[in-house]
């Protein structure tokens, strides 16, 4: 039996309606349909709040929608290294939430430059993922409850730092332009035709390496439709940026983490490390893995994206309060990872997961406050949106068994 046999990806589909509906049959029955559920979803979601309210797309709107998902994405990836572990961190609001506050009252209150007061920010959740990962792997205690310590001692150092202020407005302009700075619309469309330019090299460099290494690649017809969507989606966001206040700064940062990790995970030993603890543990450690480190190292950089969240979110608020991190954006960045398509179950994800999440937590959010609807019925749908990606992940985990790939 060959590769080709058992991943479905590798399969070429017969041509033909019939052929491609037979094909993805095939990939439903052996849990292989990788970010398409999400992307029907983001499709759906769009469609009925555009019904529901003109307004929704709109190049304003969707500009406002990129600007509010920046910090919750920026944290999400930082998740996605979490679970790709088969770990949780429970302590990522509390830590953007002290970070924002340890940048705003050094910068504010102390007189310290803006850049200084930024990396002080990532340097405290760089020093907390230190301290967390350390507690994690020394003395062996579940993720879940260290990080749910952190989430309790981290809220109340944010009290403690801001003290009796309660809120500290930002003027900097180097901390408030990383939210509310916008490049020319010219800018937005060289970049789309730049990235366009590098996935479609890229996909093709990949499948020219494995095929001269003998290896089994994806059909040609399925990499052309995937460089033309992705081109089309991409030009269509430039087209949106453009008609409306040109291309932000928070959502280059954002993307740059998202591409930055993606090829952390998927290009480096490091990456596939992580996925590897995350998938057996324990064999990982038989095959010569250092666990530890590898688990010591990502809760460092899931603290350090959470606090770059943190400040961030800071900079479009123009403000850190003592409500800073709280509410429900924990919850809302756990949904992001998982409804992007990062298994609960480790060893399964990547950073572009957290983009797509996070575009559907965003979308959900941004739709239901231009229709007015109230708090509680927003946590209502969000929890019925993420059970639902947990269970196409379960259902997909059990078709891959089957099929002996997971």
């Amino acid at each position: 039996m060959t590769v080709s046999d058992l991943d479905p990806r590798l399969l070429s589909d017969q041509p033909g309606l019939a052929g491609a509906w037979a094909g993805l049959r095939r990939r439903v029955a052996q849990g292989e349909l990788g970010n398409l559920p999400v992307i029907v979803g983001i499709a759906i979601i769009w469609a009925i709040f555009q019904i529901a309210n003109p307004n929704f797309l709109t190049p304003g709107n969707l500009t406002n929608l990129v600007l509010q998902i920046a910090a919750l994405g920026t944290m999400a990836v930082g998740m996605v290294l979490v679970l790709l572990l088969g770990e949780i961190d429970l302590s990522v609001g509390a830590v953007s939430g002290l970070a924002a506050a340890v940048m705003a009252v050094l910068n504010v209150k102390q007189g310290v430059s803006g850049p200084l007061a930024i990396l002080a920010g990532l340097g405290t959740g760089a020093a907390i993922g230190l301290l967390q990962g350390f507690w994690v792997t020394r003395f062996r205690i579940p993720a879940f409850v260290v990080t749910l310590a952190g989430l309790l001692a981290w809220q109340g150092a944010l009290l403690f730092v801001l003290g009796e202020t309660g809120t500290v407005n930002l003027t900097d302009k180097t901390i408030t332009g990383l939210a509310n700075t916008f490049f020319i619309p010219l800018d937005a469309w060289l970049l789309a035709i730049v990235a366009i330019a590098a996935y479609a090299g890229a996909k093709l460099w990949e499948r020219r390496t494995r095929a001269a290494a003998g290896l089994p690649v994806p059909p040609t017809r399925a990499i052309v439709t995937r460089i033309v969507v992705i081109g089309a989606a991409l030009l269509a966001t430039a087209a949106v940026l453009a008609a409306d206040r040109g291309l932000p700064l928070a959502a280059m940062i954002f993307i740059g983490v998202v591409v930055v990790f993606d090829q952390l995970i998927k290009r480096t030993r490091f990456g596939r490390h992580i996925l590897a603890v995350g998938g057996n543990a324990e064999a990982a450690h038989r095959a010569g893995i250092k666990v530890n480190n590898v688990r010591l190292v990502v809760f460092v950089l899931a603290s350090t994206l959470a606090a770059a969240g943190g400040i961030l979110a800071a900079s479009r608020l123009f403000a850190v309060n003592q409500s800073s991190g709280a509410s429900d954006l924990l919850l809302n960045v756990v949904a992001a990872a998982v409804i992007g398509g990062t298994s609960l179950f480790g060893g399964r994800g990547s950073a572009y997961s957290a983009l797509l999440g996070a575009l559907v937590i965003g979308s959900i959010s941004n739709g239901m406050d231009l229709l007015g609807v109230t708090s509680d019925k927003k946590f209502m749908v969000t929890g019925a949106v993420l059970l639902l990606a947990a269970t196409v992940d379960a259902l997909s985990r059990r078709g891959r068994q089957a099929h002996g790939r997971a």
